[in-house]
């Protein structure tokens, strides 16, 4: 009897302790308004202090602006949404579904609308200077009595150069610019987010990209499709000196951890990738990503993270209904 109390209590005296952190952030992606959301009362229940949508927010594919913004609207009735809004802090980015139109860039006639409607969706006032910056980019610190955090959210979008497919695939697989060609971000966010990562004080910097940053091998869209830009981003991270600093992605309907070491950066490099809030590729088989850590998951799932100042211990958790556990990761920062 004695050795059970004891172990009881260890038990609970573990749950305690894991369970401490500071800071906690919530995002997820691909999200269809036509299919009932089953988390937002787990997200909800988590009380983060911030939700980040990481693009696919809506399923538009359109430019009637009209038919988007009744899907805005869809996805403010779905249920627990508007409870989210009312208790959590809301930023995001959009990909190409909430766009306008699939694994478009700057060619999109309607980019200039569509972002007005976005930027409505996610109740930015008429003041913010989103409202007159071609593209949604943004940045945010949050401060707390132990420490920070700032997220930057990117916009992959807006100004991203038209992509190139191998003619010669019959998966039409998307290949690399060549000779340097080509844009993600465009000349003004670039600069913008110079500026965002070498002034940063923060304790943590979370990067939000709609697209997968270090996962390169598959024939999707991602950052090695201008292996240029991808280049760069890795290199300001480690030139800015911006404290433990954190891709965030999207699009890909599974979930995986990559991580990545960069010569002179103090601290692994991860892009925690959450996607398929509402569905998911379940007939997912394989997928190279040579910096993969642990396991795909194509179920449907939101992400989440925990920071702890003290420690600078970060715990990254794939989460699904009922906010079962799905794959975690755990990383110490300097």
């Amino acid at each position: 009897m004695k050795k059970t109390f004891i172990l009881l209590l260890c038990i609970c005296l573990n749950s305690f302790i894991y369970s401490q952190n500071d800071f906690t952030i919530a995002f997820g992606s691909c999200n269809k308004t036509s299919i009932e959301n089953l988390f937002w009362d787990d997200i909800v229940s988590l009380n983060p202090n911030v939700w980040i949508w990481g693009g696919d927010n809506i399923y538009a594919d359109t430019d009637n602006m009209q038919e988007m913004k009744a899907f805005y609207k869809a996805q403010w009735n779905q249920k627990g949404y508007k409870e989210l809004t009312e208790k959590v802090n809301i930023l995001g980015t959009w990909d190409d579904h909430d766009y306008g139109k699939n694994d478009a860039g700057e060619e999109y006639q309607m980019k200039r609308e569509s972002q007005q409607l976005f930027l409505d969706f996610l109740q930015v006032s008429r003041s913010d200077s989103r409202r007159k910056r071609e593209g949604v980019y943004h940045s945010e610190v949050f401060k707390t009595k132990k420490g920070s955090v700032k997220i930057i959210i990117l916009d992959t979008r807006y100004h991203r150069s038209p992509l190139t497919k191998d003619k010669n695939s019959p998966q039409k697989k998307y290949i690399s610019s060549k000779f340097n060609e080509g844009t993600i971000l465009g000349k003004k966010q670039w600069n913008w987010l110079t500026n965002e990562l070498h002034d940063s004080k923060a304790d943590f910097n979370i990067i939000m990209s709609s697209i997968q940053v270090i996962s390169s091998e598959h024939r999707f869209e991602k950052w090695e499709n201008f292996p240029h830009e991808r280049k760069r981003l890795f290199e300001l991270i480690k030139a800015s000196k911006a404290k433990n600093t954190i891709l965030l992605s999207g699009d890909r309907h599974i979930s995986e951890f990559s991580k990545i070491s960069i010569k002179n950066l103090p601290y692994p490099l991860i892009d925690f990738t959450s996607s398929g809030l509402t569905h998911a590729y379940k007939g997912f088989k394989s997928e190279l990503n040579s910096n993969r850590v642990g396991d795909v998951i194509f179920r449907e799932s939101f992400g989440v993270l925990k920071f702890n100042f003290e420690s600078k211990k970060v715990i990254f958790q794939m989460r699904g209904n009922g906010n079962a556990v799905l794959h975690e990761l755990s990383q110490i920062y300097p």
